[in-house]
């Protein structure tokens, strides 16, 4: 499974975000996040799949690292942050969201399409 970014039509400009996704599928997962972990892989990335479009909040509570949150409907980027560690806070409605490395989503734009491939 891998985390793609798709900034236009052209196939060729699309580049892969990460490649060792995991999910927090749970509300246990969902809760946890990424607290307590001191650093991420440059290729990591944690997607929250929601049951429909929600405010989906994202507190850095606990959390050792910036991270780069990408807030998603439908494949498509609503928002795109970097979240201080520990003090950061932010929310959007999405289906979706993302947790990246610090500077992992840098030429992610809102409007953007990014999606799972599981090549």
């Amino acid at each position: 499974m891998r985390v793609v970014h798709d900034p236009g039509s052209d196939t060729a400009d699309r580049t892969v975000l990460a490649t060792d996704v995991s999910f927090a599928d749970g509300i246990g997962a969902k809760v946890r996040g990424l607290r307590f972990r001191s650093s991420l892989p440059d290729d990591f990335a944690l997607v929250f799949p929601f049951d429909g479009v929600g405010r989906r909040d994202i507190d850095m509570l606990f959390v050792r690292t910036p991270i780069d949150v990408l807030w998603v409907v439908e494949e498509e980027v609503q928002r795109v942050e970097t979240l201080r560690a520990w003090l950061g806070f932010g929310f959007t409605k999405a289906d979706t969201v993302i947790e990246l490395p610090p500077g992992a989503a840098g030429g992610v734009s809102v409007g953007d399409r990014v999606f799972l491939d599981d090549h």
